[in-house]
C-alpha cells in the first residue's frame, strides 16, 4: 500500500504539481491565482524516489506480505501551498472563511490563492495518514526527505522549467 507519493513527475492536474507549477508562474508573472478545493484536506506525503525502492526492497523479501510505505506525518493541502509560494519568496496570509477564503501576497497584498467550489470532492476523506513501522521492521526502509525538502524539490524544478519557457 503506497500513500501519497510526490516528485516533479507527478501530472499537474494533482494537487501537488498544481501548486508548485502555479506558485512558479504566478512567481514569473504567468499567472494570476491558483485556484484550489478543500484547503484543510490532510495527507501522508512522501517522496516517489523512495517508493520506488520500497517496492524494491518488497520484491526481495522473501514471502509475499502487504506493507506500507508512507510517512507517518499528515500535512494539509494549506500547508503544502504557503510552503511553495514560501520558498519562491512569497509569503501567504489567509483572509475570509470557507469558499471565501482568499490567500493574498503578504508584500503586495494581490490575491494569489482562491478557493473554486468545483475542487471540492464530495467523497473526499479529510485525513489520510500511513503507518510505515512494518516496512522499516521487515524491509529496513523508512522515508528520509521531510515534508519540507519534498516541497522544496518540486518548487526548484517546476521553477527552472517555468524559466526555461521564458527564455
Amino acid at each position: 500500500i503506497l500513500f501519497n507519493h510526490e516528485s516533479p513527475r507527478r501530472g499537474e492536474t494533482f494537487v501537488t504539481r498544481k501548486i508548485t507549477m502555479a506558485a512558479a508562474r504566478i512567481k514569473a508573472g504567468l499567472q494570476d491565482v491558483l485556484y484550489l478545493g478543500n484547503l484543510d484536506a490532510k495527507r501522508d506525503w512522501g517522496y516517489a524516489p523512495e517508493y520506488v525502492e520500497g517496492m524494491w526492497r518488497i520484491l526481495q523479501h522473501p514471502t509475499p506480505e502487504d506493507f506500507v510505505l508512507a510517512t507517518n506525518e499528515t500535512h494539509s493541502v494549506r500547508e503544502f501551498a504557503e510552503l511553495a509560494f514560501k520558498e519562491l519568496g512569497i509569503e501567504v496570509e489567509w483572509k475570509g472563511k470557507g469558499v471565501d477564503e482568499i490567500g493574498v501576497c503578504a508584500k503586495t497584498g494581490k490575491t494569489i490563492i482562491k478557493i473554486d467550489p468545483a475542487y471540492f470532492r464530495p467523497t473526499e476523506v479529510d485525513l489520510l495518514v500511513g503507518d510505515y513501522s512494518k516496512a522499516k521492521k521487515l524491509l529496513g526502509w523508512e522515508p528520509k526527505t521531510t515534508f519540507k525538502e519534498l516541497v522544496k524539490i518540486m518548487v526548484q524544478a517546476d521553477w527552472e522549467r517555468v524559466k526555461k519557457m521564458m527564455k
